[in-house]
């Protein structure tokens, strides 16, 4: 958080706010930088972001996404329902039967 936060202040100069000020203060370069790191699961200089910098970055997006009014097809997570005729993890194919080693 420390990370992301530092380059607010430093990207946009704001000097003390809380999250969701910062997060609403998210310009369009900003807001497609941080959906490209969660997509990639790195910064654009190949840093690898963390479990708390995942999550901070998602909840910006989704702030910035719910107070841009983005469709709900170009929002972060979105599944299409239209596509997916079964719940994951019902793969008919495969049984439900696996084999286990007991090593002593």
């Amino acid at each position: 958080m420390v990370v992301i936060l530092s380059f607010f202040y430093s990207t946009i100069g704001i000097l003390k706010m809380n999250f969701e000020d910062v997060a609403e203060a998210i310009n369009p370069d900003v807001y497609k930088q941080f959906k490209q790191a969660i997509e990639l699961g790195k910064w654009p200089d190949g840093r690898v972001l963390s479990v708390a910098q995942k999550e901070i970055c998602l909840q910006a997006i989704m702030l910035y996404e719910a107070k841009h009014q983005i469709a709900e097809t170009e929002r972060v997570g979105y599944v299409d329902s239209t596509k997916k005729t079964e719940p994951c993890g019902t793969d008919k194919t495969q049984d439900d039967v696996s084999t286990i080693k007991i090593l002593h």
